[in-house]
């Protein structure tokens, strides 16, 4: 039997709806599987450091910068540790406004810092989400009230801080830095790279609640150690009288260099004013200069010792030679060089005209160098070029090419013009002439270390004053004078100190010599000199004998008091005083002068005020003519200052008369200050004097010629019986006193220097031929 087929339950399967559905889930995977490679291979990356960003924070962990020591190892700059405050703008919220309130009135402490208002906190709150700063290495009082608060999303990170024990101490030396341990002047300016170290990074893991997990760090590099030249006890010293006399002469700005003239070491650099890099805020702009180094004046007659160097050195001129400074005026291609107008030489000696800083003698010493071997000269002591002391921003000067100068340049670079040149250069050629001839190039920088103070390694280099030169010159030291000439001018620099024009430069207890000089500024408005505006300067050292130190004092416009007293005699010359007299007696010299006491200072410090206030009073030369002289009590010669002339009775017999020679062996005689040439000239009839080779022979009216014997130790054997009238020598100059002296047959005791004021005996006393009138100078 046949059965029927069985009914299926389900519905047929389609097998092409099968394979769409398997195809759609293979893509569906497909896609995932994509996806997944572009987010886990392709964006891996970049998700990694978006987690990092979420989930950690990395600072840069600044270096401590390297300290800067004096060559005491006193600390000049120092890096401390203190406290910045951040916050995370996201964190903050909704809050942002709020919170950039109450922070801005906890660190916006200064209303000039713009940085910790209300205002830009807010504005660096909404630029970024994840940091921004609210205030940069504040105080640790302010920390405190801060943390207090407990401000969510406030944060505090620890950064170094730039500090300077000594506050202004050599401010434009050391420099300072900004907020970002970036230096910005001085020697944190120059050596910034060496000092600031190699920065570290410091990684720290945060939770989903922004809580510390861990931390790792790298630790940053320090930066090198300086040990500087500078002396901190000598820059304070160099700086209170600076600060001082700029204030005393309400003068614009002063600079003051004290250098050792052996190593070209500089011992202290100070400018007023200065500014305090602890306090960046407040900071004037206008200080923040190193005029010391980037300032360039006209040095005035200070550039004189250039030109008699040089014509000493190449020019074979002598300091006794005779230059006829043609009563303080010459004229040259149409040009009327004057002295001052209170000067009116005439034929002086070398040395007097340096002394009393005579214009035309100083011109008359460059006509006899030529323009090429003076300016060969003035390269050499350093002028037109870098010292190449460490310090930024230092300035060559000016100094034209011969080719470059006018007809009658020579004459103004002579006494300082047309030249200019900084207080460091200025103070190096001293110290050139100082040390014996050798021109050592300037530095500030004795060492870069690693090591720090107390470490054994590093020692300090205190100062002792050399007695010569290094066995080993360093590079760009070379020769410019000779030894000879070198003590020419030191001996003709004292007398500028002793009988010239600084004479407010004497010390107490040591030589000194130096230059003085009074250099016009330019006029902006007239582009002419101004009679107003000067730069008073004094350059010199101390000892003359054996110097230790050399120092530049350069004072600009001074406007207090009268017109003499903004000249480099009494405006500079008391800066160098001061701190000439201080630094020797802080290194130890010995002094090579007796002592003066307070009593003697006193009168001396009244006389110089006096101007022309007598060296002698009228009873010493009295006492002198008679001690030279040799006078017997009961000689008619000897009368008060005022007595008539006396006649006196012709002696059948001659008398000895007797010279005294003076303690230090030398004769007293202001002939023996003059060349011997000079001297044959006065005795042979050849009354000029002149030194030049070419002078012609001038036949002077016929002398007394006393019978005169030398004997020994200074005495002399006179013919009583030729008797000769005193001349009058009021008024006259040194040089005339001579000439007018030998003429009648009289010698000359000299007192004092300038111009005749007194004289024993008077005028008109008939005294034996050959003796010796004493004649005081004063100005």
């Amino acid at each position: 039997m046949n059965k029927a087929p069985r009914q299926t339950l389900t519905a047929p399967i389609r097998r092409i709806r099968f394979a769409y559905v398997a195809l759609f889930f293979c893509a569906w995977t497909s896609l995932i599987a994509v996806r997944l490679g572009w987010l886990q291979v392709v964006r891996h990356s970049d998700f990694v450091h978006r987690a990092a960003l979420q989930q950690q924070r990395t600072f840069e962990v600044a270096p401590r910068r390297g300290m800067l020591y004096d060559r005491n190892l006193r600390e000049l700059a120092v890096t401390v540790q203190v406290d910045s405050v951040y916050a995370v703008p996201s964190e903050l919220g909704d809050n942002r406004a709020s919170a950039a309130e109450i922070l801005a009135e906890i660190v916006h402490a200064d209303p000039r810092d713009n940085f910790t208002s209300q205002q830009q906190m807010l504005a660096r709150f909404n630029a970024s989400k994840n940091f921004a700063w609210v205030a940069r290495k504040v105080d640790p009082g302010i920390v405190d009230r801060l943390r207090e608060l407990n401000l969510k999303g406030v944060y505090f990170q620890k950064e170094f801080k730039r500090f300077y024990p000594n506050n202004d101490l050599a401010a434009q030396v050391l420099g300072y830095v900004g907020t970002d341990d970036i230096g910005l002047g001085g020697l944190e300016r120059q050596f910034d790279e060496d000092m600031h170290g190699e920065p570290g990074h410091m990684l720290t893991a945060l939770d989903a609640k922004r809580h510390v997990l861990g931390s790792e760090e790298s630790q940053p590099m320090p930066g090198e150690n300086l040990v500087l030249s500078i002396d901190a006890n000598i820059q304070y010293m160099a700086e209170r009288a600076l600060d001082a006399q700029v204030e005393k002469v309400k003068a614009l700005h002063g600079t003051v260099v004290v250098q050792d003239p052996h190593t070209g070491q500089v011992l202290a650099l100070a400018v007023s004013p200065r500014f305090n890099p602890n306090d960046q805020r407040h900071m004037d702009s206008s200080v923040l200069t190193n005029l010391a180094v980037s300032d360039v004046y006209e040095p005035g007659s200070t550039f004189k010792l250039v030109t008699y160097s040089a014509a000493i050195d190449a020019a074979g001129v002598q300091p006794t030679d005779i230059v006829d400074c043609q009563g303080g005026a010459m004229t040259m291609y149409g040009r009327t060089l004057h002295d001052d107008r209170s000067d009116h030489f005439g034929r002086v000696t070398v040395q007097y005209a340096l002394e009393h800083s005579s214009d035309v003698g100083a011109a008359k010493m460059a006509l006899k160098l030529g323009n090429l071997k003076f300016y060969e000269y003035m390269r050499a002591f350093g002028f037109g070029d870098r010292s190449g002391i460490e310090l930024p921003s230092e300035t060559r000067g000016l100094l034209r090419n011969p080719r470059k100068w006018g007809a009658t340049s020579i004459l103004s670079m002579a006494i300082g013009q047309e030249v200019g040149v900084t207080p460091v250069q200025l103070v190096t050629m001293v110290s050139t002439i100082a040390n014996g001839g050798v021109y050592m190039p300037p530095h500030v920088l004795l060492q870069s270390t690693d090591e720090m103070k107390g470490d054994p390694r590093l020692k300090p280099a205190a100062f002792r004053p050399s007695n010569g030169l290094p066995a080993t010159l360093p590079d760009g030291a070379h020769r410019v004078i000779t030894e000879m000439t070198s003590a020419k001018m030191r001996m003709m620099m004292q007398g500028i100190v002793t009988e010239g024009t600084g004479r407010q430069a004497a010390l107490n207890g040591y030589s000194s010599g130096g230059k003085t000089g009074t250099a016009q500024k330019i006029d902006p408005a007239t582009h002419t000199y101004s009679h107003t505006k000067l730069v008073a300067s004094f350059a010199g050292f101390a000892p003359v004998s054996n110097p230790a130190i050399s120092v530049a004092v350069v004072i600009d416009t001074p406007t207090a008091g009268s017109e003499v007293q903004h000249y480099g005699g009494a405006a500079s010359a008391p800066v160098f005083a001061e701190v000439a007299q201080q630094v020797l007696e802080y290194l130890g010299v010995p002094h090579d002068q007796p002592l003066k006491t307070k009593k003697e200072l006193t009168v001396a410090a009244k006389t110089e005020e006096a101007g022309d206030a007598p060296s002698e009073n009228t009873a010493d030369l009295n006492a002198m003519f008679d001690d030279v002289n040799s006078l017997p009590a009961d000689d008619p010669l000897r009368a008060p200052a005022n007595a008539a002339p006396v006649e006196v009775a012709a002696i059948e017999k001659p008398v000895a008369v007797t010279q005294k020679a003076p303690a230090n062996g030398k004769t007293s005689g202001i002939l023996d200050m003059l060349p011997a040439k000079v001297v044959a000239a006065f005795h042979g009839g050849d009354g000029t004097g002149s030194a030049a080779p070419d002078a012609s022979a001038q036949t002077m009216p016929q002398k007394a010629a006393p019978a005169v014997e030398a004997k020994e130790k200074g005495a002399v054997v006179v013919d009583a019986g030729l008797r000769v009238p005193v001349p009058s020598f009021e008024g006259s100059g040194l040089r005339g006193v001579v000439e007018r002296a030998d003429s009648a047959g009289l010698r000359v005791q000299a007192v004092g220097s300038g111009l005749a004021r007194e004289q024993v005996p008077a005028a008109g006393t008939m005294v034996p031929a050959g003796t010796e009138i004493v004649v005081r100078f004063s100005r």
